[in-house]
């Protein structure tokens, strides 16, 4: 059976724990409540979480944010309800792992910025080519970093999974209903 599943549940609250390749802590997330877990995914949520950077500096999120983390996906998704809009920022990263009550994953620098009229950008570049060259990111590595940023365009492009705007509001209901229970 697994473990993750058996542990981890609607409601819990986890860590969020974001590391670079060469296992240097790049960020923490003091909070991620539990929306949904299966064999391919977990589902957690924040409302103006507080993040820490690696060099100690901490800052408050603007807004309430869905999270979804894959078992088999090199990438995440966060949706962002702000004032203006749903904003999706995606990182490049691992699949996730649960470490006690911890997610975690390495992210690999790439992003993919959406915006609320459905355009796109895709963030740091530089970054990439700099971590890729003093981290020395393997050739395979770099070709499951190319394919699963074309595979998360391609599904932002579809408007699949988790770019259909009602899939976040779906579950941005189901953390207000939590977060009401406590």
């Amino acid at each position: 059976m697994n473990k993750e599943k058996s542990t981890i549940k609607v409601g819990d609250k986890l860590a969020i724990h974001c590391y670079k390749h060469d296992g240097r802590l790049h960020q923490l997330c003091d909070e991620a409540i539990v929306l949904a877990v299966d064999e391919e995914k977990i589902v957690v949520a924040n409302n103006k979480a507080k993040l820490t950077e690696a060099d100690g500096r901490s800052y408050h999120a603007k807004e309430p944010a869905i999270l979804f983390f894959y078992k088999k996906h090199w990438f995440n998704i966060i949706g962002q309800l702000k004032k203006f809009g749903l904003f999706y920022y995606c990182n490049i990263a691992t699949p996730y792992i649960i470490d006690g009550k911890i997610i975690k994953y390495i992210d690999y620098d790439l992003d993919l910025r959406v915006f609320p009229d459905g355009g796109f950008k895709i963030l740091d570049y530089n970054e990439y080519n700099y971590h890729k060259k003093i981290m020395h990111y393997s050739k395979e590595i770099q070709l499951i970093i190319k394919k699963e940023l074309s595979n998360l365009i391609e599904m932002k492009k579809k408007k699949e999974g988790h770019f259909a705007r009602d899939e976040i509001k779906k579950y941005y209901q189901i953390y207000r209903k939590i977060v009401k229970s406590k």
